[in-house]
Formats: C-alpha cells, structure tokens, sequence
C-alpha cells in the first residue's frame, strides 16, 4: 500500500528534458480575446538549455504566447505541449512541477512577508520528498535575487523593484524546468535588471529551459540564445539575435526608425531609435539638433 507521501511523489516527480530536446512546444496555436485574434497561427518549440526572449511591440501578442505555453491561456486552435505531454491533459499540481511562471503583476492579498512569498513557490512539493529542499531552495532563491536582507518585511511594503525580485525568486525557488518569465526587468534599475537576466542564463546553462518577454532588443541580444520576433500575433522571425535583429525589419516591425550596430568588445547587436532623423509629419529636430544619429 502506497502512503499519502507515497502517491503524492508520484503526481509531483521533477521533469525535465535533455539539453537541446523540446521543453515546451506551440504547435499551429490561435487565441482569441474580445472577439479578436491575438494570436495567429503560432509554430514555437522552446529547447531545454536556452534562453529564447520574446520580442515585439506592444499587442504583438508576446504575454499571450507565454501564456499559451504555460497551459494558463488555452488555445482555440492548435495545441501546446510540455515535455512532450499535451498540456490540456495535465493537473494542476503536475503543470506546477513542470513550469514556472512569472506574470507581469503579481501581489498577495494578505500581508505575507518577503521569504512567506517566496516559500509559496514550494507549494507543488508539499508532501513529496522534495519538501526537503525547501529550505534550501528558498534560501538559494532570495540570494540569487539580493532579497535575503529584507526577508522579514511585509511585501506590501517593499518598493515596485524590490517586489519583482521577490516574484522571481518565488518562481526560482519552484525550481522547475521550464522559466516562463514575462517582462522580469520592467521594475528593475540596471543593476538588477543585469542580474536578472544573468540568473536566466545560469538556470540555462543548468539545463533549464527559459522564454523571457522583454522589450530592450539589445539585452535580449546580450542574453539569448534565440530571438521570437512577434507582430501583430504571428511569428515574423526567429533564430539567433544577429539574424533577427535587423535594422529595416525592425524599422518595419516599430514603426520607427531603427539602426542596429555591433557592441565595441562582444560584437553583440545594439539596437537604438535613430534619434533626430526626420520621420512622416516631424521637423527632424531632435534636442535641438536635425539630421543627427545617436551614436
């Protein structure tokens, strides 16, 4: 006879992929809202290993598609898996175990403090013999995003930033396989924002698959592996940074003018508005300054 700890080890075991193998796949997948199509037709498979930043204006449907992929926006048509294992088919608890996601707001209703926010990211284990390392992956997760010092305040206290560290150190401490993590820099001065990225490149580098919304072009080329260029609900690129991130398409894709020049030392695309270039109904004054291109 199996005990209770028995059978819930069995619905909460850890999974994960081999490194390059498919972590989480949308396959043809439609969604629709308000009687609109946001998203159109979507082929994505995210790898185990990777970083892969989803890109685009605003609309284009990249907070849709991460949560298509999480299994928490289901599709009207196509499908999505996990693992291999259609996501529709799955629990709660055994969606839980296999992706963390981080949403673009989050805040408790109940004045929990900083390290009772992050513990909520081991509710999956409860029960399991992964409950063990729940002190340990709190512990690792408010490190890893320097919350460790104000682990007793109350998170309704804390500052916009601090409170997205705590939200990623909540999803961190889930210790899942798949990182799904929509706009984690947005609050963050530039010191965590580089280290927030930093850490997904490290759970990558563990053989975690992670997909990131951000909105600066150049630091989804500094971080990852891949870029998902979406508009207006499709996919229109995809494949490494220097490949996607090209000046005209991207011009195009913004509606502004864009250029896109190499880092000095890591040769990585920088991606910048051409400041001071005339555009449709504008002077071409910028700052004083017309005709100029910001360097």
């Amino acid at each position: 006879m199996i005990g209770r700890r028995g059978r819930a080890a069995a619905g909460a075991a850890p999974v994960r992929v081999p490194a390059g193998s498919t972590a989480a796949e949308a396959r043809g997948v439609r969604v629709r809202r308000g009687g609109r199509t946001v998203l159109d037709g979507v082929d994505l498979a995210l790898a185990a290993g990777e970083v892969l930043a989803l890109v685009g204006p605003n609309g284009a449907g990249k907070s849709t598609l991460l949560g298509a992929l999480a299994a928490d926006v289901p599709p009207y048509e196509g499908s999505v898996r996990l693992a291999g294992v259609p996501a529709g088919t799955l629990s709660a608890r055994q969606l839980a175990v296999r992706r963390a996601v981080l949403p673009q707001s989050s805040a408790p209703a109940f004045p929990f403090t900083v390290a009772e926010v992050v513990r909520m990211g081991r509710a999956p284990w409860a029960g399991t013999s992964h409950e063990d390392e729940d002190e340990t992956a709190v512990a690792e997760a408010m490190a890893a995003t320097e919350v460790t010092a104000f682990a007793g305040r109350p998170f309704s206290a804390l500052s916009g930033g601090e409170r997205a560290r705590v939200a990623l150190a909540r999803v961190l401490a889930q210790r899942t396989g798949v990182l799904l993590l929509d706009e984690p820099t947005a609050a963050l001065d530039l010191r965590h924002q580089e280290a927030a990225l930093a850490v997904c490149r490290e759970r990558a580098a563990a053989g975690d698959a992670v997909a990131v919304v951000l909105h600066d072009l150049s630091q989804a080329a500094a971080y990852a592996d891949r870029i998902a260029l979406l508009t207006d609900g499709r996919l229109t690129a995809l494949g490494r940074p220097d490949r996607v991130l090209d000046g005209e398409v991207l011009t195009g894709v913004y509606g502004c003018p864009v250029e896109v020049l190499p880092h000095p030392r890591t040769g990585a695309p920088l991606v910048l508005p051409e400041r001071g270039r005339p555009t449709a109904g504008g002077s071409g004054e910028s700052g004083g300054r017309s005709g100029s291109r910001a360097g």
